[in-house]
């Protein structure tokens, strides 16, 4: 009797939070699973963002994860991988991911989130052909053009007419031109082309997930990436949080990292061909910052400490609500098992045992 093959699955930012969120997921599924993440995220954003103590965890639970600290932009050692491993599923989620510091080396974000991008997909290609390559883009690819919508401001929020086109979410339509998009977004925008045309051209099972506000326990929050679980981490430890602009009423759709990873999931199972997505939280599930602080100070019993700077970031949305309907359309069996509150609750469980194991040391 012939053994089975065992399936095998790259997850690039593999120790980051869609990344490891993946690994856990697909190995359940009975994946090999290889991991590569050099680290970058301390570069980008310090100590406390590494994803070090997150890869040591995977590496101590699973004998089945094997980890490779490349540079995603290493064309040789990355078709070393390919050759040598012929994968059957590729998940890149690996990225420099914030507008702020992107405007600092937009060389290095340029190369990383676009050229690394492009030295997979080659590498996918030439190697690995009949593979499925799932691409975790952005909502920056819109760049501003969310912030053109006739927003009305409220009590604690921006929001749109309910007669509005976009009022379920901005859907996979809204152009990606004439409109500031940050450095980032660039970056990512070219990133997320070059995975459609992959797609297209060479006619690869590519698909592109432009996500709205990823979140969980797994992220390393710093100041520059990772709003919910940072603001949640900043209202736990009584540090100052700043606001950068819209009076902090500017609105995000949350969705958690075990709900992106099954959709990748279901579309792994019937991958399309160049295949784009809008995939956050929708109208299931949003926030503004102001609503956020008032929901994480119930829960925790602590006060948050805010500072507010006038000035937005570059590129900033008002308001992001995903439209998930033609993804729901194309996969039915996926849906959501978690609430903007449920995320909440469980950042903040994850942020105060942090806390309490870091100050018995």
């Amino acid at each position: 009797m012939k053994k089975k093959k065992v399936k095998k699955a790259l997850i690039t930012g593999s120790a980051g939070l869609i990344g490891s969120e993946a690994v856990r997921f697909f190995i359940a599924k009975g994946f090999d699973v290889i991991g590569v993440d050099n680290d970058m995220r301390a570069y980008f954003f310090g100590k406390e963002a590494s994803t070090i103590w997150n890869r040591k965890k995977l590496e101590k639970e699973f004998i089945n994860y094997k980890h490779f600290k490349i540079d995603i932009r290493n064309r040789k050692k990355i078709e070393n991988l390919f050759q040598d491993l012929k994968f059957d599923l590729i998940i890149h989620t690996a990225a420099q991911p914030s507008h702020d510091w992107a405007a600092k080396e937009p060389l290095t974000d340029f190369t990383i989130n676009s050229l690394g991008t492009l030295v997979l997909l080659d590498a996918y290609r030439k190697f690995c052909p009949d593979a499925v390559f799932i691409f975790t883009s952005t909502n920056k690819v819109y760049g501003d053009n969310p912030n053109k919508l006739p927003l009305k401001e409220l009590k604690t929020r921006y929001e749109l007419p309910q007669d509005h086109k976009y009022y379920i979410g901005v859907n996979e339509t809204m152009s990606l031109d004439d409109t500031t998009h940050s450095i980032l977004g660039v970056s990512k925008a070219s990133a997320d082309l070059m995975v459609q045309e992959y797609g297209r051209y060479f006619g690869l099972q590519t698909g592109i997930f432009r996500g709205g506000c990823l979140t969980g326990p797994a992220h390393s929050p710093a100041q520059l990436h990772g709003f919910l679980a940072y603001l949640v981490n900043c209202i736990v430890n009584e540090k100052e949080y700043t606001i950068f602009g819209y009076k902090g009423k500017q609105v995000r759709d949350n969705i958690h990292s075990y709900d992106v990873v099954n959709m990748f999931y279901q579309y792994y199972l019937k991958p399309k061909v160049g295949e784009v997505y809008n995939l956050g939280g929708s109208r299931h599930s949003n926030i503004s910052i102001m609503e956020a602080i008032t929901k994480i100070e119930l829960i925790t019993g602590k006060r948050a400490k805010i500072r507010y700077e006038k000035k937005n970031r570059i590129g900033d949305h008002i308001w992001y609500i995903s439209d998930v309907s033609k993804l729901k359309k194309h996969y039915p069996k996926w849906n959501y098992t978690y609430t903007c509150d449920k995320i909440l609750k469980e950042l903040c469980e994850f942020a105060q045992s942090h806390r309490r194991k870091t100050r018995k040391k």
